[in-house]
């Protein structure tokens, strides 16, 4: 399924916050504030996609808070946006979380809270059964730097095989957006594979392909700007509230939660995903509010190995105050960093 996305916002929805309940949040001093939150068109963004979709995220927090939705192709398309203060919190990949951090000298964002872990893999033409056979051949990944794209860079360096940012080396690494256009380039034998989030690593086993490398670690975290935090914070944690209990409707609800997802991506799309491929795109993520700390600076040094981030120190990424006090409330664990 080809969706339409240019590089920069494709999508955005204002959403007016309905009656709010008794646990829900306004913006600070009871004035009218608004909220810009981005996400991508992933399962993997499943959460933000049912907290939109099910009215969740309106009702934590509260009348004097608009919602206004945006959607984006890439993790580095929303790295770009919130430096550029076009948005205000971001589902978003460890690896253009951490690119944000260092590109603002650890002033611009926060990570709030964990989103999801897995839900990503290597996926090759049948037949390719090593690293040593994708020598010479072409492979798509989100974007040059995304989460998939240093995943994938990292393991053939492990494997012994050269990539360079610009196509070139032992493998030929482009990025391919939006990613379901790396489906379909797959399927038509343009690419012999590709590192991708779910749904689309589905889509291309579907297509006859097979995974090669299941990447392990974190997927999403929610980040918001220091700025926001600092001057809403009753909104940064009505906006924890409402991941809290998106994370919840998946856990007891997944027939519900995948209709859920995927009506929110017809909405914003105009289609949404097939019947055979939601299941299993859901069936491969682990849905959590833990940021799996270590698995981000795990990233942080994959990403410096393969030479596409410069040593940086990640002190202070994490804000989890306001998640774990509302954990504590709900009588679960909480989380460290």
């Amino acid at each position: 399924m080809r969706r339409i996305l240019t590089a920069a916002v494709v999508a955005t929805v204002a959403l007016s916050a309905g009656c709010s309940s008794s646990s829900g949040t306004s913006g600070s001093g009871g004035g009218q504030v608004t909220l810009r939150l981005g996400f991508l068109a992933n399962i993997t963004h499943a959460p933000a996609l049912i907290g939109v979709e099910q009215g969740i995220f309106q009702k934590a927090l509260g009348k004097n808070v608009t919602l206004k939705v945006s959607i984006y192709s890439t993790g580095t398309e929303e790295a770009t946006a919130l430096l550029a203060n076009q948005l205000d919190a971001a589902y978003v990949g460890p690896n253009p979380a951490i690119n944000t951090w260092q590109k603002s000298s650890g002033k611009a964002i926060r990570i709030i809270s964990g989103v999801a872990t897995g839900g990503a893999s290597v996926v090759v033409k049948k037949g390719i059964t090593s690293a040593a056979q994708l020598k010479g051949k072409s492979m798509a990944t989100p974007s040059l730097g995304n989460t998939q794209d240093v995943a994938l860079r990292y393991w053939l360096k492990q494997q012994g095989l050269t990539t360079t940012s610009t196509g070139g080396g032992d493998v030929s690494i482009k990025p391919v957006t939006p990613n379901s256009a790396s489906v379909l380039e797959f399927k038509s034998g343009q690419i012999d594979g590709g590192s991708e989030p779910s749904p689309y690593n589905v889509e291309m086993l579907q297509d006859g392909g097979t995974t090669l490398l299941t990447e392990p670690g974190v997927t999403t975290n929610l980040v918001a700007t220091q700025a926001f935090i600092a001057a809403h914070p009753t909104v940064i944690s009505g906006l924890l509230e409402g991941q809290i209990k998106a994370d919840a409707y998946i856990a007891q609800n997944p027939t519900g939660a995948e209709t859920a997802a995927n009506a929110e991506l017809t909405k914003l799309e105009g289609k949404g995903i097939k019947s055979s491929v939601l299941p299993a795109a859901f069936k491969e993520i682990t849905f959590t509010d833990n940021p799996d700390a270590a698995s981000l600076a795990t990233d942080a040094k994959e990403a410096i190995a393969v030479g596409l981030l410069s040593p940086v120190n990640l002190n202070g990424i994490y804000d989890l105050g306001p998640l774990n006090q509302l954990l504590k409330a709900a009588g679960e664990p909480q989380v460290s960093s």
